[in-house]
């Protein structure tokens, strides 16, 4: 007897359908052979299936069987197919009837008693069953939340292979997992942590204020225990909130990485990723004979920060170049070629030397100048011409650690910061690309940073005698725009150039 059941897998960020043919002969040498480019786990689900099973009270068919997992030209991997695969032989076996299997997309794996475990990617196979015109799809308890931010498309919880197989024989009644996203949004809205919390370090917050307003990556520089990973911490919750779009597509990632927790409905708070500086290139990236999300991709819409910046590896710091300025990462396979979102905001924090204290009143540096300078070449030029912003943090004094936190809140800050971006998002409207002043080209550059002749003055100054580079020129401006937006002005004024040339005081001709 012939089954036919629907599944579907992950290929980057976006799922494809699945069909799981199952055809039991009856006759023949008992075994079950899988065959469309299953993986090592694919070719072991016919094990664990096969104890399912029996040890939820159904007859296995006998001879021989065979499961094709169509299209056969693409690889299948992990253990998504085991629930989709046990219906198809219950149905081929003649345990259980069919009439309803084409209503549905399966999606599970099974433990050797029956129960069904949570798998990685439901949501993006939710949105394919959906686009496929699938009534409803058949997933893990543990990811029914994910799969049912999917409208249009009835999402059943399944703890256990009997109450599959019950459900699709219309013997068991089940109402499907329903998510209210305002709830959702309201439980999440809040952040651990605070820039009232601060204390001190006005100059960094300011800083940090006019990077999140543009869109700006950060590094920041100072000696050990001046806060720098504190104020890091914190830049999530002077972030916009998220978009309903923005949140799916997050979601997306992290549930395709495995990273996304159960009963998770969706990803309500900006990623804020912190890999160690030993990450390979590979987990940065991502990567992988079937690649998945790297660090960059899970901090999409998000911050990814890079403490120690310069104990990077330098061809890890290299990679990172292309996704800076293209906001995607694309990873090249003999079979495949896959392109992941990364759109991220890149935070960095390091040490004037390799000691830390190179430039510190109160302690002595202990290094060379040629350590230093070796310290300092681990960054690259065209790295540091990537990152907008460069900011001293420098040793908290007792005074400001003693008196009471005295800045603004995150929730002030973001209030500032989201309405320069609203005068951002009204100067680009109908640009494709562009989304912040961050992002803005050569000719949007020339269009809406004019400078008065003050200000050409000034920054004619600075670039002849600070000698920085043509990119780091453009970042000037760029950074100098942000800052006359979050003043309210239509004009960029010499005093928001000033500012914005002090945020280049660590590039390229001050570190030789």
């Amino acid at each position: 007897m012939l089954s036919k059941v629907n599944s579907g897998a992950v290929y980057g960020v976006d799922a494809y359908p699945v069909e799981i043919e199952v055809n039991a002969a009856g006759f023949g040498d008992p075994q079950i052979v899988i065959v469309g480019l299953p993986d090592a786990a694919v070719k072991e689900s016919k094990d664990r299936v096969w104890t399912a099973i029996v040890n939820s009270g159904y007859t296995p068919p006998n001879g021989r069987t065979t499961i094709n997992l169509a299209p056969a030209d693409i690889k299948k991997e992990g253990p998504n197919f085991d629930l989709p695969i046990a219906i198809g032989l219950l149905h081929a076996a003649g345990e259980i009837s069919g009439a309803r299997l084409g209503e549905f997309a399966l999606l599970g794996e099974l433990a050797l008693s029956g129960e069904v475990r949570r798998v990685r990617g439901a949501l993006p196979i939710a949105l394919r069953a959906r686009e496929a015109g699938r009534r409803g799809i058949l997933v893990p308890a543990d990811n029914a939340e994910e799969a049912a931010v999917v409208e249009g498309l009835d999402v059943y919880p399944v703890r256990t292979l009997r109450q599959a197989a019950e459900f699709l024989e219309g013997k068991l009644a089940q109402e499907p997992c329903t998510v209210d996203l305002e709830a959702v949004y309201a439980a999440q809205s809040d952040h651990e942590e605070d820039f009232a919390e601060v204390k001190g370090q006005e100059q960094a917050k300011r800083a940090l204020e006019v990077a999140v307003a543009g869109g700006h990556n950060v590094l920041m520089v100072g000696p050990p225990g001046t806060g720098k990973t504190m104020l890091a911490k914190r830049i999530p919750s002077i972030l916009p909130q998220m978009a309903l779009e923005e949140a799916l597509e997050t979601t997306k990632i992290h549930s395709i990485a495995g990273t996304l927790k159960a009963h998770t409905a969706l990803v309500t708070h900006r990623p804020f990723r912190a890999p160690h500086h030993t990450i390979s290139d590979a987990g940065l990236l991502g990567g992988g004979t079937h690649p998945t999300p790297g660090e960059v991709s899970l901090a999409h819409r998000g911050v990814l920060f890079l403490d120690e910046l310069p104990e990077f590896h330098r061809n890890v710091l290299e990679v990172l170049r292309q996704p800076l300025e293209e906001g995607v990462v694309t990873i090249a396979r003999a079979a495949a070629t896959v392109t992941f979102p990364c759109q991220f905001m890149l935070v960095a924090a390091m040490n004037p030397c390799p000691c830390g204290f190179w430039g510190d009143p109160k302690n002595s540096c202990r290094c060379t100048d040629t350590q230093i300078q070796n310290y300092r070449n681990r960054i690259s030029g065209p790295l540091l011409d990537r990152i907008d912003i460069h900011v001293e943090v420098p040793a908290i004094r007792y005074q400001d650690l003693a008196a009471a936190p005295k800045g603004d809140s995150s929730a002030a800050i973001r209030e500032r910061a989201m309405a320069a971006r609203r005068i951002q998002q009204e100067r680009f409207r109908g640009a494709k690309r562009t989304h912040n002043n961050a992002a803005m080209g050569s000719r949007q550059i020339q269009k809406y940073c004019r400078l008065d002749a003050e200000g050409q003055e000034l920054l004619k100054l600075a670039i002849t005698q600070l000698n920085f580079s043509a990119r780091a020129y453009d970042r000037i401006l760029k950074v100098a725009r942000t800052i006359a937006d979050l003043a309210g002005a239509a004009e960029i004024r010499p005093e928001h150039v000033s500012e914005a040339i002090q945020y280049r005081m660590l590039d390229r001709s001050l570190w030789r």
